[in-house]
């Protein structure tokens, strides 16, 4: 069964979790996905630069998280939240690497604050976007879309 795109119409191949094209989370029908099957896939990348698959739940299970949703041949890839900050940028030293001519060396920040997380924009010259909208800084709730550059992200906290 085919996946209609919600977002941009695109058709989607079966068992596909987000749009091919534009990254949008795709509808499902009740009942479909087996029980106990991840709604997300994503993993990790390890010490030798392999990919190790990961559960959302672990990912998340002792802070927030970003995942690639789309951009730079990386979906999946996730990024959990080791401290109270975390640096986006094009920086190598970044906790967040995004390399892509788009994002600024220090592109944004996500630091807490209180109970919540902000997402804060370094002055980067692209702008960083929540849900399609610009910010210079923005409080993040569970399922925001991020968009640095060519990547989009969604914020998963616990």
């Amino acid at each position: 069964m085919a996946l209609h795109c919600t977002e941009c119409g695109f058709v989607n191949t079966e068992g596909a979790n987000y749009c091919q094209r534009c990254g949008a989370l795709l509808p499902r029908a009740e009942g479909s996905g087996g029980a106990g099957e991840p709604v997300t896939a994503t993993y990790r990348i390890d010490e030798t630069g392999e990919l190790v698959p990961v559960e959302m739940e672990e990912v998340i299970a002792h802070g927030p998280a970003l995942v690639i949703r789309a951009g730079g041949g990386r979906v999946g890839e996730s990024f959990a939240v080791d401290g109270e900050r975390m640096s986006i940028g094009r920086r190598p030293e970044a906790e967040v690497f995004l390399d892509d001519v788009t994002v600024s060396r220090d592109h944004a920040l996500l630091i807490r604050r209180g109970d919540s997380w902000y997402l804060d924009d370094c002055g980067s010259l692209n702008g960083t976007y929540v849900n399609r909208g610009r910010i210079e800084s923005h409080r993040l709730e569970e399922g925001d879309e991020v968009q640095i550059g060519k990547y989009k992200l969604t914020f998963h906290a616990r």
